[in-house]
């Protein structure tokens, strides 16, 4: 279960990060801002019904090389394809904000700052100074959260009909 589970979130984290990594580019073309906002608009539909669709993919293909599996085994095989998934998907939002576009995210923490630095206290903008150290960390795991949390309710919903269950089969063996 593990290795097939592996092999799928490999797939998801891929899409998903290539979703990041694309939207990040657009952001920085010189494009008016309403065909930036439609093209990111389909990009993240494109994202998030083509990983519904590769859940429910890797879902179906686990129980077909499974015959013995049933609709909780296929929850489970979810759960870890959402779990590994999102520590890929985690890993390159980590990178993407520690190493890979740190300026980007410096510059914009920056004029936030700057701009709420009228209302704000020495205290605050210590606070505020101080996360900014710590916002890839904070970053990778409130995204390895949201993730897993959606993949699992995502297979808990799948997995319903993953096996698709017989109505007319007996409900305790003979």
């Amino acid at each position: 279960m593990w290795n097939s589970a592996g092999k799928a979130a490999i797939i998801l984290g891929l899409v998903s990060s290539a979703y990041l990594f694309m939207t990040q580019y657009l952001s920085q073309l010189q494009m008016p801002a309403a065909v930036n906002m439609l093209i990111g608009f389909m990009l993240w539909a494109a994202k998030f019904a083509g990983c519904i669709w590769l859940m429910l993919f890797f879902m179906r293909k686990f129980v077909k090389e499974n015959p013995q599996a049933d609709n909780s085994s296929s929850f489970r095989f979810g759960i870890i394809t959402s779990l590994l998934s999102a520590l890929i998907y985690s890993a390159a939002s980590f990178a993407n904000t520690a190493f890979i576009n740190k300026e980007l995210f410096t510059e914009q923490m920056d004029m936030i700052m700057q701009s709420y630095a009228r209302i704000m206290d020495s205290n605050t903008m210590n606070a505020m100074e101080k996360m900014l150290d710590m916002m890839p960390q904070i970053t990778f795991f409130s995204t390895l959260a949201y993730c897993f949390l959606f993949g699992t309710a995502l297979s808990a919903i799948l997995s319903r009909n993953i096996p698709s269950r017989d109505p007319f089969a007996p409900s305790q063996p003979e």
